[in-house]
């Protein structure tokens, strides 16, 4: 079964970083584009950044674009998102995703970005 575990949520303040991980399992990691989207309060879920099986022809959200790195390591079965130059916008619990016939979730990490 499909299993995606988010880490590396957090407080930080505005202007700083964070990387979050995505540990996947239930399926081979290697065969498949994955996600991330994020969900702040009161908001709708939305696409933040996609990654293809290759690791490159990346794709962003235009409100993340030149701040936030999308990445995978095949090997560990690992999917990243680099945040930097975090904005009090981009707080929101943060999930990763894979279509796999049907769109599988992990159940979030929080990122709180604040002074």
């Amino acid at each position: 079964q499909v299993q995606l575990v988010e880490s590396g949520g957090g407080f930080v303040q505005p202007g700083g970083s964070l990387k979050l991980s995505c540990a996947a399992s239930g399926f081979t990691f290697s065969n498949y584009a994955m996600r991330w989207y994020r969900q702040a309060p009161g908001k709708e879920r939305e696409f933040v950044a996609a990654i293809p099986t290759t690791g490159i022809s990346l794709s962003y959200a235009t409100s993340v674009q030149g701040r936030f790195a999308i990445s995978r390591d095949n090997a560990k079965n690992t999917l990243y998102l680099q945040m930097n130059r975090l904005k009090p916008e981009d707080t929101a619990v943060y999930y990763c995703n894979v279509l796999k016939g049907e769109n599988y979730w992990g159940k979030g990490t929080l990122v709180t970005v604040s002074s």
